[in-house]
């Protein structure tokens, strides 16, 4: 196992630059964001830590990047920026996210709420589903696995291998005595097998969104410090990601959005609080009921609760702090 520790000089560039326009920017920030993103560079915090190397297939490992820093960031004239025109995101589920239409709905709406939190400010909008056949992409049966995998385009990612047995032999979604006809042969998603709606499967559904909309945003796989952003080359790694973005990449998505720090936190964790149960609760395996009640399942999402509201705690200490209810 290998940490990559940074010098307190070198976060503190990466965050706040060099460049006297950028430095002024950032002393233009409230007293409250700039105590929070100092952490960054206090040897002695614990609300963000080194990146942890676990193997040489990580992916810092064996996909080497440059590093962006901000300034790099703020000068990439390809980097996306809302204007009044466009502050929408949209999300369109392809397939269906749980064993029923209703299930599914739910699920894509916890989606966009946990992304209009993430991404303070913004609209977030639902696209119709559509099949997969909608899509013309390729796909696969994975000779090893027997796994169905779909060739996706940018801006598409897949929820498919957060199930909890996604990867086990006993994996009902197998493809089983498939044979493609055509490209156009679509038929082995018909009564395709749904995994149950869990807090884990939200919380990497959540961790996925997120992170790719980042890139599309301008930000680049992060280096810094543990951070949403990193990159991450199977499961194991992914869950070792936290949800939150390292201070270097939450002043890039500040930048990019114009949201204010304090807020943002505060609508994430009214996220996790609005209809959450105390009881965990999953999907039924095999229901075809939609009259289901199935309250969001956030129990996955606790210690980052606790995290944020640490956050708010050392930004907000010469203010009122905040409680949820």
């Amino acid at each position: 196992m290998q940490t990559i520790r940074h010098s307190e000089q070198t976060l503190r560039a990466a965050l706040i630059s060099k460049n006297p326009v950028l430095v002024s920017q950032y002393e233009k920030l409230g007293a409250a964001e700039r105590r929070l993103m100092n952490e960054a560079f206090r040897p002695a915090s614990d609300l963000f830590e080194p990146i942890t190397l676990h193997s040489q297939s990580d992916w810092i490992t064996s996909h080497p990047e440059p590093p962006q820093d901000f300034e790099e960031f703020f000068n990439d004239p390809s980097r996306k920026t809302p204007s009044p025109e466009k502050h929408s995101i949209y999300i369109q589920c392809i397939g269906s996210l749980g064993n029923t239409r209703v299930i599914s709905e739910e699920y894509i709406k916890w989606l966009k709420g946990y992304c209009e939190a993430f991404f303070y400010g913004l609209t977030v909008k639902l696209l119709e589903p559509v099949p997969v056949s909608a899509t013309k992409c390729s796909f696969r049966v994975n000779d090893n696995t027997q796994n169905l995998q779909i060739h996706a385009g940018v801006g598409i990612f897949s929820f498919a291998r957060y199930g909890s047995d996604f990867y086990s032999s006993s994996y009902e979604g197998k493809a089983k005595a498939f044979q493609k006809k055509s490209s156009s042969d679509y038929s082995v998603f018909d009564d395709y097998y749904i995994p149950a709606v869990t807090s884990v499967l939200l919380l990497r559904s959540c961790k996925t969104l997120t992170h790719e909309i980042g890139h599309i945003f301008g930000l680049r796989h992060c280096q810094w410090l543990a951070c949403l952003m990193q990159g991450s080359n199977h499961l194991e790694e992914a869950d070792r990601r936290p949800l939150h973005l390292c201070p270097i990449c939450l002043r890039k998505l500040q930048c990019a959005i114009g949201f204010n720090i304090i807020e943002r936190y505060k609508a994430l964790v009214r996220w996790i609080d609005d209809d959450s149960a105390d009881t965990p609760r999953v999907t039924p395996k095999h229901s075809r009921e939609d009259n289901v009640n199935l309250p969001k399942p956030v129990e996955a999402f606790k210690e980052w609760k606790e995290w944020i509201i640490k956050c708010l705690a050392v930004a907000q200490k010469s203010e009122p702090s905040y409680r949820s209810n």
